[in-house]
């Protein structure tokens, strides 16, 4: 056997490549994202349609919302930002099951009476509310399963206002299985019919820590964010993780097997936009997932915010790539050169709010590739447009 790298001249976008893929998504390359939270949800949309193979490695570190609920009635991981990947892939054509993404979508009113919300959950429960009307047996049957579990675990003083009843469901199976999130999502999958794998980087009820740069130690991902309290007022310094939101526990994972494959089988392993440290940084975290990466040698890309992310704030772009390259080589234990671990970074110069300069000597001197790009549409904020971006994506594998 010979080991042999072959390397090709891309165009981005690639219009063939990607008619290509449209035309059988079912063959479509196997693209890796990690990430958390709603800011790929878009691109996961539009990927659907030109590949079902996408693999979503996401974040189960919530500490906020609805998910916060749960986690501590529970003891469990974050499920909500799992869910809402799972949604945004579900079969959006008229082959796929929209009754039952609307009730895996809905949520209970924000100012409902505890009584009244109560008899909600236990009409769906027993399969006897509008949302199961049209769902038929035996999937109505399962999915009230598992919902019932939650309902008989759920403790007295629960607060189920504003809850998402897809988040619900995954909890009662998560309780029905032993306290696994893999074969809850598995069916989840399945019973929408999901275009890709989405699955939880790790599997324990653990909380991001952060280090900031004036000495202080904020714990819990809803603290950081700068979403449900006020942004930090001292940039990050440092990222861990602990047992619990409330003391400081360090603690370490460990990336399991099965994530390992799928890491090992991505044809292009993507750093997304989204909430720098949160949900792309936290992704990094568990052990074994830079050895992963690094013995992949398909190509890796690094998608800058286009607009300003809390989480980020003082950094520029060059201190973005370091601080992604110093988190993946932690993991290997050996300063690897940095195109092993990133190859390209994806921009959108001309439209994006980006923070400060990307030198070419910067660049060169890590041997990384700047791919300057139509990515942000007409609408006139610096988003980026979710077509542009995944068939620039695409057109790199």
């Amino acid at each position: 056997m010979v080991d042999v790298r072959v390397t090709r001249t891309a165009l981005v976008p690639d219009p063939l490549r990607v008619q290509r893929y449209q035309k059988a998504p079912e063959l479509g390359p196997r693209l890796l994202f990690f990430s958390g939270g709603s800011a790929l949800n878009g691109v996961s949309r539009r990927l659907q349609h030109y590949t079902h193979n996408s693999i979503h490695l996401v974040t189960p570190f919530d500490s906020g919302g609805s998910s916060a609920k749960l986690r501590e009635a529970f003891h469990m991981p974050a499920i909500g930002d799992l869910r809402s990947r799972l949604m945004a892939l579900a079969d959006d054509s008229i082959l796929g099951h929209p009754e039952v993404y609307r009730l895996f979508t809905h949520r209970l009113p924000k100012d409902g009476e505890p009584s009244a919300l109560r008899a909600t959950l236990d009409a769906l429960v027993s399969g006897r509310h509008p949302l199961t009307d049209d769902i038929s047996n035996p999937m109505r049957r399962l999915i009230c399963h598992q919902l019932g579990f939650f309902r008989e675990a759920m403790p007295a003083d629960f607060d189920l206002r504003g809850a998402s009843i897809g988040n619900l469901i995954l909890a009662g199976g998560y309780l029905n299985n032993h306290q696994q999130l893999d074969p809850i999502i598995f069916l989840f999958s399945k019973l929408v019919h999901v275009r890709g794998t989405v699955r939880a980087v790790v599997n324990k009820d653990y909380h991001l820590a952060v280090t900031l740069e004036d000495g202080r130690r904020v714990l819990g991902q809803h603290r950081i964010t700068g979403k449900e309290v006020a942004p930090l007022t001292s940039p990050i310094a440092g990222l861990e993780l602990s047992a619990s939101r409330d003391r400081d526990e360090p603690v370490t994972a460990r990336l399991r097997k099965k994530n390992r494959r799928l890491i090992a089988s991505a044809e292009l392993i993507c750093y997304p936009p989204g909430s720098f440290y949160s949900s792309l940084l936290a992704n990094l975290l568990p052990e074994g997932v830079g050895r992963a990466i690094h013995a992949n040698r398909c190509p890796k890309v690094f998608i800058p915010n286009s607009s300003p992310d809390p989480e980020q704030a003082g950094m520029g772009l060059e201190q973005q790539i370091s601080v992604l390259l110093d988190t993946l080589r932690r993991d290997i234990g050996e300063a690897r050169p940095a195109h092993e671990l990133v190859n390209f970074v994806l921009l959108d110069r001309a439209r994006g709010d980006y923070p400060g300069e990307l030198s070419d000597a910067f660049l060169k001197e890590l041997g990384i590739t700047l791919i300057d790009t139509r990515l942000i549409g007409e609408s006139g904020t610096p988003h980026y447009d979710p077509d542009l971006l995944a068939t620039a994506l695409l057109s790199l594998v």
